[in-house]
């Protein structure tokens, strides 16, 4: 029952899906070549810059990869070269020189190989004579460092970089994992004359393949190559693919974007058919695997994984703990909290992402430590024996990207969070930071959409929204004395995401006494005479800082000017070009509120004062206010901002630009007060 690879091209183009099932020719070596090591030319070291982008550090000039998958009998390898061709015009692209090759090692004993012999790097560059010289890597230069159990990576720094030079490098990678099957990113951080990916894949195994961003492929030849593949005397044809793309802009990141995964140009690949070829004769005969075809295909796949839904079912690990875990509360909402606490607190995170377990969740309470699986998949675990419905979810964190909607792609999710219904209400839940209250999520995985996997029922997508947002509340009570000293309260409420984070904060200080010592290193001019935080282990409750204080005003002749916003005052707009090509996303609504009251001695007066002020966004996207008022020696400066959603269009984008230009003015110069005795 021989099938041809299934490939289809999906391109995501300015928000248009277009889908093209390609026709097959016979494969000519021509169709893809890697170009010629060693080889550049007169033109490429005089270039001075980039007519396309004059202001690149660098370009890439060439680059070219390929990926194919092979059998020697027992084992079916995936291979990847790469080879790559860098102008370095100055010194701010040195960091091109630099070279990291990840790669994965699983407890199995399967790993990813990086093949030392493999790896080529060279230098080429002008003398100071104009002579062309060359430098070539240092093989006992190349060495391997470890990040955690599952990652290393390769690690070489190519010699003798100069200003204008260029740098060439070429290395393979064997990988038994066919369900990660290397992507391809056409766009980087600098610009490219030319990139070429060519793929052989036998027609044994189906994958997906999608073109994200908004450029287009220059080129794409579709070819068939007979009898490419073969084991255990099985043959197969493969499809070839060969994907260019010539004069790609560099990828400017900006501020308050998600990963750039989600904008930049690139092929993914997500594994969907297998044919299990061992032990077969012939292709009629082997088993045909369906690994991701669709989701009904892969939740049946997840609920049968000893790593995943099978971990979930283990519900006797807990018989015996849950009374003492809950003090026989009979509350749902109650049992829940506790259950969160107990995991919290079970299991230290060892800061290791995966949807699947390592060791299981049973030897991850016992030596109290585990990755993000374990320890949320104990919590769905806890809480079901307990009588309370909870799935997992899965969930593809900020910096990893979104996950494609137009098929299933396990490869795409990196982390999985509980998600539990009480009492009618749903909360999503992540007990990996033992600073996240109940129903908080981490920022990590405030990322578009996850999938919820119930054991019960099929699969679905969820919104990863969290109900909390980040606010700041001040509110300052200050006397100006006769002598012209400021003294009073200040008092911060730190609430929702702002507490975690502040908690965040203060933990890193040895004690709370260091971390108060800060504030007044940071802000001169004032003296913290007295202080107390509550509610610093209370993580349903804001965060309450008290501060006593003295300040000294600048003294100008007998004018006395103070700004009141002594901590967390906006200095500078975030947002400097005038448009923007990607969304605004902090992840959750955001707020902060000041409010000053200031007593003045009967000798002095308002000689400036603050103009109100009163803005907003379209579509009731946020609002801000700055409100001076005064009754008799009392004045109450009010000034509050408020961004009502956590996704801002770059439609919206000149409209927030111009709200930070309002309030950062108001705190820098509009707040800020000069008092004068009367005459």
């Amino acid at each position: 029952m021989k099938k041809i690879v299934f490939l289809i091209l999906v391109c995501i183009l300015s928000g248009r899906l277009m889908a093209q099932q390609y026709a097959y020719q016979p494969f000519d070596n021509n169709i893809a070549k890697d170009f010629t090591y060693g080889d550049y030319s007169r033109d490429e070291m005089d270039m001075a810059k980039y007519d396309k982008d004059t202001l690149a550090h660098a370009v890439v000039l060439k680059e070219y990869g390929k990926a194919w998958i092979s059998s020697n009998g027992n084992n079916t390898p995936l291979t990847f070269i790469y080879h790559v061709k860098i102008k370095i015009f100055d010194s701010k692209a040195f960091n091109k020189g630099h070279v990291e090759i990840p790669f994965y090692i699983q407890d199995n004993g399967m790993y990813e190989e990086v093949r030392a012999s493999s790896i080529q790097g060279v230098t080429y560059f002008l003398n100071d004579k104009g002579e062309k010289q060359e430098s070539s890597l240092n093989p006992d230069s190349v060495h391997i460092v470890k990040e955690n159990k599952h990652w290393s990576k390769v690690v070489f720094n190519l010699p003798n970089l100069h200003n204008g030079c260029i740098i060439e490098y070429k290395y393979s990678i064997e990988s038994p994992f066919l369900e990660k099957f290397r992507t391809w990113e056409f766009q980087s951080d600098i610009p490219k004359v030319y990139s070429e990916y060519e793929v052989h894949i036998p027609t044994v195994f189906g994958y997906n393949v999608s073109l994200r961003g908004a450029l287009k492929l220059t080129k794409d030849t579709v070819a068939t190559e007979k009898d490419c593949f073969e084991s255990t005397n099985l043959k197969s044809d493969c499809g070839v693919e060969d994907y260019e793309m010539s004069n790609i802009p560099a990828f400017k990141p900006e501020v308050y974007m998600t990963s750039p995964k989600n904008f930049l140009s690139a092929l993914y690949f997500e594994l969907t058919e297998a044919t299990q070829l061992n032990n077969y004769t012939n292709l009629n005969q082997a088993w045909e695997q369906n690994v991701g075809k669709d989701w009904a295909t892969v939740d049946n796949l997840l609920k049968i994984n000893d790593n995943f839904g099978d971990q979930i079912g283990r519900r006797s690990i807990f018989k015996d703990r849950l009374a003492a875990i809950t003090g026989g509360s009979t509350v749902e909402l109650d049992k829940a909290k506790a259950i969160y606490t107990y995991i919290q607190k079970s299991i230290s995170f060892n800061n290791l992402y995966s949807i699947y377990t390592d060791d299981g969740i049973k030897k991850a309470l016992d030596k109290h430590s585990g990755n993000v699986a374990e320890i949320n998949l104990a919590l769905v675990t806890a809480l079901n024996a307990a009588g309370i419905k909870a799935d997992a979810v899965l969930v593809s964190t900020r910096d990893n990207g979104i996950p494609n909607k137009l098929y299933p792609a396990l490869a795409d999710f990196n982390y999985v969070i509980a998600s539990a219904t009480i009492s009618g209400t749903n909360y999503l839940l992540d007990a990996t930071d033992p600073l996240l209250s109940f129903g908080m999520l981490p920022f990590r995985s405030l990322n578009d959409q996850g999938r919820e996997i119930p054991l019960d029922k099929p699969s679905y997508w969820i919104n990863l929204t969290t109900p909390q947002k980040k606010r700041n509340v001040y509110t300052t009570d200050l006397v100006l004395a006769d002598n012209g000293k400021l003294s009073g309260t200040i008092t911060h409420y730190s609430i929702g995401y702002e507490a975690y984070e502040k908690r965040e904060q203060i933990k890193e200080f040895k004690t709370v006494d260091d971390y108060i010592k800060s504030l007044t290193t940071n802000s001169p001019g004032i003296t913290i005479l007295k202080s107390s935080i509550s509610n610093l282990d209370s993580l349903d409750m804001p965060l309450t800082e008290v501060y006593e204080v003295e300040i000294i005003p600048t003294n100008n002749n007998g004018e006395l000017t103070f700004n009141p916003f002594i901590f967390d005052k906006l200095s500078a707009n975030p947002f400097k070009p005038d448009t923007r090509a990607y969304p605004v996303n902090w992840g959750m609504p955001w707020a902060n509120s000041y409010t000053l009251t200031l007593h003045l001695a009967d000798n002095y007066t308002i000689d400036s004062p603050p103009q109100n002020i009163t803005a907003s966004l379209p579509n009731d996207g946020g609002d801000f206010t700055m409100d001076f008022s005064s009754d008799g020696n009392k004045i109450t400066i009010t000034n509050q901002y408020k961004f009502n959603k956590p996704v801002y269009s770059p439609a919206e984008y000149p409209y927030l630009k111009d709200l930070f230009d309002k309030i950062i003015l108001s705190q820098k110069t509009g707040i800020s007060i000069t008092v004068k005795k009367k005459t």
